[in-house]
Parts: C-alpha cells; sequence; structure tokens
C-alpha cells in the first residue's frame, strides 16, 4: 500500500512539474514578429510575402519540423536566433522588442500565429 501510494504521489508531482513550466505560446506576439520580420524580408526577395493563409495547418507543421528556409540552405530556427535578432535590431523594432525572448518561446509563438492563420485555421491571415 506504501508503495503503491509513493507511486502515485511521484506521477502527480512529475506531470505536475511538466506542466507547470509548459510555454502558453502567444500567438499575437508570433503576429508581430512574422509581420515585422520575417515579411519585412520575403517582401525584398523574389519569393515576395508569404501570407499564413498560403499554407495549411499540415503544411506549417512540416515546415517547422523540417526546419528548411531557403530551399534547404537555412534554417527556421536561425530566423529567431538571438544572434539574428541582434544582427538586424537596429533597423527592425520587432527584432529589438524581442531580443531577450528565448528562442523556443519565439518560435511557438510564431507556430501558433501560423496555424491560426494558415488557410484551415480558426482566423485565416494575410500579411499586408
Amino acid at each position: 500500500m506504501k508503495l503503491t501510494t509513493t507511486l502515485a504521489v511521484g506521477t502527480a508531482l512529475s506531470l505536475f512539474a511538466s506542466t507547470a513550466f509548459a510555454y502558453d505560446a502567444d500567438w499575437k506576439r508570433g503576429r508581430v514578429y512574422y509581420r515585422s520580420v520575417c515579411t519585412s524580408c520575403h517582401v525584398t526577395q523574389p519569393v515576395g510575402t508569404i501570407n499564413p493563409s498560403s499554407k495549411t495547418k499540415a503544411e506549417w507543421a512540416a515546415y517547422v519540423k523540417a526546419d528548411k528556409h531557403g530551399k534547404g540552405k537555412e534554417t527556421v530556427k536561425q530566423y529567431v536566433s538571438k544572434t539574428y535578432r541582434e544582427s538586424i535590431k537596429s533597423g527592425n523594432k520587432a527584432a529589438e522588442k524581442f531580443i531577450a525572448v528565448p528562442e523556443t518561446e519565439l518560435l511557438a509563438d510564431i507556430q501558433l500565429f501560423l496555424q491560426r492563420g494558415a488557410k484551415d485555421g480558426e482566423a485565416p491571415a494575410s500579411c499586408n
């Protein structure tokens, strides 16, 4: 009986600990970063802007999971890195504003924005 109780308490504590520190993504912050950083760069590139509604949720999830950007030459994570934000902060207010945000949180924010704004998302979005 004592062993069962100890296991149950231990399991409950580990579940609590794993959920207590889980990050709840902020799609609004993701939208600001995507529109200010991603879209501003894509406007100057031959591909042009890429609206969140140009892909489905599954396509965006696969894109982020594959971590391939620029025909596989770069990673997606590179563009949310602190190093990248440092390099563009003088000309980009969003990069400067979010300079201290952990990379994993910022990527989660962008992912949530893309999921919400996807073609089949709850709020299909364009970045005009």
